[in-house]
Protein backbone atom coordinates (compact mmCIF):
# COMPACT_ATOMS: atom_id res chain seq x y z
CA UNK A 1 0.00 0.00 0.00
CA UNK A 2 1.45 3.38 -1.02
CA UNK A 3 2.30 5.78 1.78
CA UNK A 4 0.92 9.31 1.52
CA UNK A 5 2.36 11.93 3.87
CA UNK A 6 0.40 15.16 4.26
CA UNK A 7 1.68 18.35 5.92
CA UNK A 8 -1.14 20.74 6.85
CA UNK A 9 -1.09 24.32 8.13
CA UNK A 10 -3.51 27.00 9.25
CA UNK A 11 -5.11 27.34 5.80
CA UNK A 12 -7.05 24.09 6.13
CA UNK A 13 -8.54 25.07 9.51
CA UNK A 14 -9.31 28.63 8.44
CA UNK A 15 -12.15 27.30 6.29
CA UNK A 16 -13.73 25.84 9.43
CA UNK A 17 -13.78 29.33 10.91
CA UNK A 18 -10.61 29.09 13.01
CA UNK A 19 -8.36 32.13 12.80
CA UNK A 20 -4.93 31.57 11.33
CA UNK A 21 -2.16 31.72 13.89
CA UNK A 22 -0.75 35.07 12.88
CA UNK A 23 -2.79 37.62 10.96
CA UNK A 24 -1.23 40.14 8.58
CA UNK A 25 -0.91 42.62 11.45
CA UNK A 26 1.19 40.13 13.44
CA UNK A 27 -1.53 39.53 16.02
CA UNK A 28 -3.39 36.35 16.97
CA UNK A 29 -7.04 37.04 17.82
CA UNK A 30 -6.03 40.60 18.75
CA UNK A 31 -3.16 39.60 21.06
CA UNK A 32 0.56 40.05 20.65
CA UNK A 33 2.13 36.60 20.24
CA UNK A 34 4.69 37.48 22.93
CA UNK A 35 1.88 37.98 25.46
CA UNK A 36 0.15 34.61 25.00
CA UNK A 37 2.47 32.12 23.27
CA UNK A 38 5.81 32.10 25.11
CA UNK A 39 7.07 30.56 28.38
CA UNK A 40 7.86 34.11 29.53
CA UNK A 41 4.20 35.13 29.06
CA UNK A 42 3.12 32.16 31.18
CA UNK A 43 5.50 33.18 33.97
CA UNK A 44 4.43 36.82 33.72
CA UNK A 45 0.66 36.40 33.52
CA UNK A 46 -0.53 32.78 33.66
CA UNK A 47 -4.18 33.79 34.09
CA UNK A 48 -4.16 35.72 30.80
CA UNK A 49 -2.49 32.87 28.93
CA UNK A 50 -4.83 30.27 30.42
CA UNK A 51 -7.90 32.33 29.50
CA UNK A 52 -6.57 32.90 25.97
CA UNK A 53 -6.25 29.16 25.31
CA UNK A 54 -9.59 28.45 26.97
CA UNK A 55 -11.20 30.75 24.41
CA UNK A 56 -9.25 29.12 21.55
CA UNK A 57 -10.32 25.68 22.81
CA UNK A 58 -13.95 26.78 22.92
CA UNK A 59 -13.65 27.91 19.28
CA UNK A 60 -12.10 24.58 18.28
CA UNK A 61 -14.85 22.57 19.98
CA UNK A 62 -17.53 24.67 18.24
CA UNK A 63 -15.84 24.34 14.82
CA UNK A 64 -16.56 21.46 12.46
CA UNK A 65 -14.28 19.63 10.02
CA UNK A 66 -14.62 20.83 6.44
CA UNK A 67 -14.54 19.10 3.03
CA UNK A 68 -10.73 19.15 2.97
CA UNK A 69 -10.50 17.27 6.29
CA UNK A 70 -13.02 14.70 5.08
CA UNK A 71 -11.25 14.29 1.73
CA UNK A 72 -7.97 13.46 3.49
CA UNK A 73 -9.73 10.90 5.68
CA UNK A 74 -11.22 9.35 2.53
CA UNK A 75 -7.72 8.68 1.14
CA UNK A 76 -7.33 5.97 3.78
CA UNK A 77 -9.68 3.78 1.73
CA UNK A 78 -6.79 3.14 -0.67
CA UNK A 79 -3.57 4.46 0.91
CA UNK A 80 -1.50 4.37 4.09
CA UNK A 81 -1.92 8.02 5.14
CA UNK A 82 -0.09 9.96 7.84
CA UNK A 83 -1.02 13.60 8.46
CA UNK A 84 1.58 15.86 10.04
CA UNK A 85 -0.16 19.03 11.16
CA UNK A 86 1.06 22.35 12.45
CA UNK A 87 -2.48 23.01 13.74
CA UNK A 88 -3.46 22.63 17.39
CA UNK A 89 -7.08 21.67 16.67
CA UNK A 90 -8.50 18.13 16.43
CA UNK A 91 -10.42 18.56 13.18
CA UNK A 92 -8.41 15.90 11.30
CA UNK A 93 -9.30 13.30 13.94
CA UNK A 94 -12.94 14.34 14.02
CA UNK A 95 -13.11 13.94 10.23
CA UNK A 96 -11.90 10.34 10.60
CA UNK A 97 -8.15 10.47 9.99
CA UNK A 98 -6.38 7.80 12.04
CA UNK A 99 -2.66 8.69 11.95
CA UNK A 100 -2.19 12.34 12.90
CA UNK A 101 1.06 13.79 14.23
CA UNK A 102 0.62 17.16 15.98
CA UNK A 103 3.86 19.13 15.72
CA UNK A 104 2.68 21.97 17.93
CA UNK A 105 0.52 20.02 20.37
CA UNK A 106 -3.25 19.74 20.56
CA UNK A 107 -5.41 22.22 22.45
CA UNK A 108 -7.96 19.65 23.64
CA UNK A 109 -5.32 18.22 26.00
CA UNK A 110 -3.51 19.80 28.95
CA UNK A 111 0.08 19.33 30.06
CA UNK A 112 2.02 19.65 33.27
CA UNK A 113 4.00 22.86 33.70
CA UNK A 114 6.82 20.75 35.16
CA UNK A 115 6.82 17.71 32.84
CA UNK A 116 5.75 18.66 29.26
CA UNK A 117 5.32 15.02 28.19
CA UNK A 118 2.74 14.45 30.94
CA UNK A 119 -0.60 15.23 29.27
CA UNK A 120 -4.27 14.76 30.09
CA UNK A 121 -7.58 15.07 28.22
CA UNK A 122 -9.68 18.12 29.09
CA UNK A 123 -13.37 17.77 29.87
CA UNK A 124 -15.16 20.61 28.15
CA UNK A 125 -13.31 23.73 27.08
CA UNK A 126 -12.11 25.31 30.33
CA UNK A 127 -8.83 24.65 32.12
CA UNK A 128 -8.75 26.45 35.46
CA UNK A 129 -5.95 27.93 37.51
CA UNK A 130 -5.60 25.44 40.35
CA UNK A 131 -6.07 22.40 38.07
CA UNK A 132 -2.87 20.46 38.73
CA UNK A 133 -1.01 17.41 37.44
CA UNK A 134 -0.27 14.42 39.67
CA UNK A 135 2.96 16.09 40.84
CA UNK A 136 1.15 19.23 41.97
CA UNK A 137 2.16 21.43 39.04
CA UNK A 138 -0.34 23.76 37.31
CA UNK A 139 -1.85 22.40 34.09
CA UNK A 140 -1.60 24.49 30.90
CA UNK A 141 -2.62 23.99 27.29
CA UNK A 142 -0.75 21.20 25.48
CA UNK A 143 0.63 23.63 22.91
CA UNK A 144 4.22 24.27 21.84
CA UNK A 145 5.09 27.91 22.47
CA UNK A 146 7.77 30.05 20.86
CA UNK A 147 11.08 29.26 22.52
CA UNK A 148 10.08 25.67 23.35
CA UNK A 149 11.34 22.50 21.68
CA UNK A 150 9.16 20.77 19.07
CA UNK A 151 9.25 17.21 20.44
CA UNK A 152 7.55 15.52 17.46
CA UNK A 153 9.81 17.00 14.77
CA UNK A 154 12.22 14.04 14.56
CA UNK A 155 9.36 11.56 14.25
CA UNK A 156 7.80 13.75 11.55
CA UNK A 157 11.09 13.94 9.64
CA UNK A 158 11.37 10.13 9.67
CA UNK A 159 7.81 9.81 8.35
CA UNK A 160 8.64 12.20 5.49
CA UNK A 161 11.61 10.06 4.40
CA UNK A 162 9.18 7.17 3.74
CA UNK A 163 6.67 9.11 1.63
CA UNK A 164 5.62 7.62 -1.72
CA UNK A 165 3.52 10.74 -2.29
CA UNK A 166 3.68 14.06 -0.42
CA UNK A 167 0.92 16.69 -0.10
CA UNK A 168 1.36 20.18 1.34
CA UNK A 169 -1.84 22.04 2.29
CA UNK A 170 -2.50 25.53 3.60
CA UNK A 171 0.93 26.44 4.94
CA UNK A 172 3.22 29.33 4.04
CA UNK A 173 6.31 27.31 5.05
CA UNK A 174 7.32 30.26 7.21
CA UNK A 175 7.52 28.49 10.58
CA UNK A 176 10.58 26.38 11.37
CA UNK A 177 11.36 23.62 12.08
CA UNK A 178 8.12 22.47 10.39
CA UNK A 179 9.02 24.17 7.09
CA UNK A 180 12.20 22.10 6.89
CA UNK A 181 10.26 18.82 6.70
CA UNK A 182 9.92 19.23 2.93
CA UNK A 183 13.67 18.61 2.67
CA UNK A 184 13.29 15.09 4.09
CA UNK A 185 10.92 13.93 1.33
CA UNK A 186 12.76 11.76 -1.23
CA UNK A 187 13.65 13.71 -4.36
CA UNK A 188 11.74 11.42 -6.74
CA UNK A 189 8.55 11.35 -4.65
CA UNK A 190 5.59 13.07 -6.39
CA UNK A 191 4.70 16.24 -4.47
CA UNK A 192 1.54 18.35 -4.51
CA UNK A 193 0.82 21.72 -2.95
CA UNK A 194 -2.73 23.01 -2.40
CA UNK A 195 -3.06 26.68 -1.49
CA UNK A 196 -4.91 29.71 -2.89
CA UNK A 197 -1.63 31.67 -2.67
CA UNK A 198 1.19 29.24 -3.26
CA UNK A 199 4.36 30.40 -1.45
CA UNK A 200 7.70 30.65 -3.23
CA UNK A 201 9.73 27.52 -2.45
CA UNK A 202 13.48 27.55 -2.82
CA UNK A 203 13.90 23.88 -2.02
CA UNK A 204 12.09 22.14 -4.83
CA UNK A 205 10.44 23.21 -8.05
CA UNK A 206 8.93 19.75 -8.61
CA UNK A 207 5.67 20.45 -6.75
CA UNK A 208 2.49 20.01 -8.74
CA UNK A 209 0.56 23.18 -7.88
CA UNK A 210 -3.17 23.29 -7.18
CA UNK A 211 -3.93 26.97 -6.61
CA UNK A 212 -7.26 26.57 -4.82
CA UNK A 213 -8.52 26.87 -1.28
CA UNK A 214 -8.29 23.61 0.66
CA UNK A 215 -11.97 22.63 0.48
CA UNK A 216 -11.81 22.75 -3.33
CA UNK A 217 -8.24 21.66 -4.07
CA UNK A 218 -7.94 18.78 -1.63
CA UNK A 219 -11.24 17.29 -2.76
CA UNK A 220 -10.09 17.56 -6.40
CA UNK A 221 -6.81 15.82 -5.54
CA UNK A 222 -8.46 13.09 -3.47
CA UNK A 223 -10.93 12.35 -6.28
CA UNK A 224 -8.01 12.07 -8.71
CA UNK A 225 -5.93 9.79 -6.48
CA UNK A 226 -8.85 7.52 -5.61
CA UNK A 227 -9.75 7.26 -9.28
Amino acid sequence: MKKIVVLTGAGISAESGLKTFRDSDGLWEGYNIEDVATPEAWKRNPELVQDFYNQRRKSVIEAKPNEAHYALARLEEKFDVTIITQNIDDLHERAGSINVVHLHGIITRSQSSRKPDLTYPINGWELKMGDKCEFGSQLRAHVVWFGEAVPMIEKAAQICTRADLFILIGTSLAVYPAAGLVDYVPRNTPKYIVDPKIPHMNTDSSFIKIEEKATVGVKMLADKLLG
